[in-house]
């Protein structure tokens, strides 16, 4: 049985999205939620807030674990969840799925840093973006560093996907 949270009139620049959350605390039953992958994907995507990596694929809460990161990019982080979620978390499949119009392949590392470094007033150079030239290229490194991962080789199926923003489409490209 869910109940309403008391939201703080005071809470300043959060208080929009907590009066918000409370509306879905009261709208949605979350008790006895195990954390498990419950149609056994997982999904690494892109931050873009053009993309819903749930309803892309059909699915729904519960369902499927989400990675974000800018790109898209099979990071560090990203093997870190995914050896997570195929050993702990009920995952089979991975699918990791950059996106067309993406920011993150307008720039270089370089004219990134300056650019953060101009706004910020701080300097930037030391700072990794994971920036991509070429998306299929990336795409194909970032599928094998998962397929090829020790402690994921043979345990997942890996697909590699283009989700086009414009049509909602997803191109299967590994």
């Amino acid at each position: 049985m869910s109940t309403t949270p008391e939201t703080d009139q005071d809470a300043g620049p959060f208080a929009d999205l907590l009066e918000a959350n409370a509306r879905y605390a009261a709208e949605n039953d979350l008790d006895g939620f195990d954390g498990i992958a419950r149609a056994g994907v997982a999904i690494v995507t892109c931050m873009d807030s053009r993309i819903e990596p749930l309803q892309l694929v059909g699915l729904t809460h519960g369902d499927a674990k989400i990675f974000r990161n800018p790109g898209g990019r099979i990071t560090e982080a990203a093997l870190e969840a995914l050896v997570l979620s195929v050993h702990l978390l009920n995952v089979e499949r991975i699918l990791v799925v950059p996106h067309t119009r993406c920011a993150m392949t307008t720039m270089s590392e370089d004219e990134l840093r300056a650019r953060i470094t101009e706004i910020s007033g701080q300097d930037a150079w030391w700072q990794h973006f994971h920036v991509v030239r070429d998306q299929r290229a990336a795409l194909f490194e970032d599928v094998r560093r998962v397929t090829s991962h020790p402690l994921i080789r043979g345990r997942a199926q890996v697909g590699g996907f283009i989700y086009d923003v414009d049509s909602g489409l997803l191109e299967q490209v590994v």
